[in-house]
């Protein structure tokens, strides 16, 4: 099923400013948090989607790639970002907790969640580069790559504990991974509440580490990640595919691998957004009787016939034999530049050949036919 546009998912127009988009979000979420609709599968979906939405808008940068290229341009179409299915209720707490501030208590602020105020570990994002050829870009491509990068540990399996040993509650928070000050202002009783400086805000505190991590749960090493770019994707476009980035320490979120695109330049043909460009160099001779030419394509080479009296600068366009549109089934065209060669240095020979022929009637512009002309030239060159 397709995405809905992230601007009708919050209600808000094309030119809303950041602090529009925010209150937006703030709607929603409260409309449909899960704590105030427990059991209701589709108000969860509709909690994850504005999450998404607003996990886009907010930022500038994926805003800005999100207007020009839609749900591809921000990973929807590499199982990036938040987006099909890739956002769990503990990605959207962890980051977006603070968006109702300390009046709500967090996103548990309704009915006492659960998560409290436990802080969730969040693995930090990788960002990789990937170079792909214009065939790959054409028809899409599976490229694999090696990442160095924190994974889980597999001894203790990403828990931090040895085996078999156990955790034991903060005493200092009792497990609710905030401690809670009253101060006496002017104003009266104020509460402040911040993360445990004992457990880290974990509520809970490792009995036995593991060894090998040292109770950190993650350690480096080398994944190999395989990649499906879409087809139509560009030179600075950027990818995101949710989970592939560092782990998180001790079972947290992991992060996401950012994968920014860098095209190979072709020897032949040059990209203009969708629209490739080809120069072919012909002789006078072939511009004044026409040719059939060889032109190099993304899936091959095709002929194309040169008309005879074929003028310099003309364009031939080869619909379809461009690239694909991100997201779209639109394809570009190819477009080929005729050039004529004029050389700079000619034989003698070669000289009073072209001698005959100046000022002839048929080489001044808009002047006649130039049947006679023609047939002269192909008697010389047969």
């Amino acid at each position: 099923m397709s995405k809905r546009d992230y601007y009708e998912v919050l209600e808000v127009s094309k030119g809303a400013s950041k602090e529009e988009i925010k209150k937006a979000y703030r709607k929603k979420a409260i409309k449909y948090h899960p704590d105030k609709n427990q059991g209701d599968k589709a108000a969860e979906e509709k909690f994850k989607e504005a999450a998404e939405a607003y996990e886009v808008l907010s930022s500038d940068e994926k805003r800005q790639r999100y207007d020009q290229y839609g749900h591809a341009g921000v990973g929807g179409a590499a199982g990036g970002g938040f987006g099909g299915g890739g956002m769990s209720m503990d990605d959207i707490f962890s980051h977006f907790g603070d968006i109702f501030g300390g009046g709500f208590g967090g996103f548990g602020g309704f009915g006492g969640s659960s998560r409290g105020g436990r802080r969730v570990n969040k693995g930090s994002n990788l960002r990789v580069k990937v170079k792909l050829n214009l065939s790959e870009i054409a028809n899409g491509a599976e490229k694999k790559i090696k990442v160095k990068k924190y994974v889980e540990c597999k001894h203790c399996s990403g828990s931090g504990a040895e085996n078999g040993s156990s955790y034991s509650t903060c005493s200092t928070c009792h497990g609710s991974g905030q401690v809670t000050r009253i101060s006496n202002t002017i104003l009266g009783q104020m509460q402040t509440a911040s993360t445990c400086p004992t457990c880290g805000g974990e509520g809970k505190i490792i009995t036995n580490k593991c060894k090998h991590c040292a109770g950190e749960g993650i350690m480096r090493d080398e994944e190999i990640i395989s990649l499906n770019i879409p087809a139509g994707v560009e030179e600075g476009m950027q990818l995101s595919v949710s989970g592939k980035g560092n782990a998180a320490r001790r079972g947290g979120i992991n992060g996401d691998l950012l994968v920014l695109i860098e095209e190979e330049k072709h020897p032949e043909l040059v990209r203009d957004g969708n629209n490739l460009i080809y120069s072919l160099n012909i002789s006078i001779p072939d511009a004044i009787l026409g040719k059939t030419a060889e032109i190099p394509t993304v899936d091959g080479a095709v002929k194309v016939k040169v008309e005879a009296g074929t003028q310099p600068g003309k364009i031939l366009r080869l619909r379809g034999k461009g690239l694909p549109e991100v997201n779209s089934y639109g394809k570009g065209d190819l477009l080929v530049h005729i050039q004529v060669f004029i050389p700079k240095e000619i034989t003698k020979e070669e000289r009073k050949i072209v001698e005959k022929f100046q000022g002839a009637e048929s080489f001044e512009p808009q002047q006649g036919s130039g049947e006679g002309f023609f047939s002269r030239m192909r008697s010389m060159f047969d």
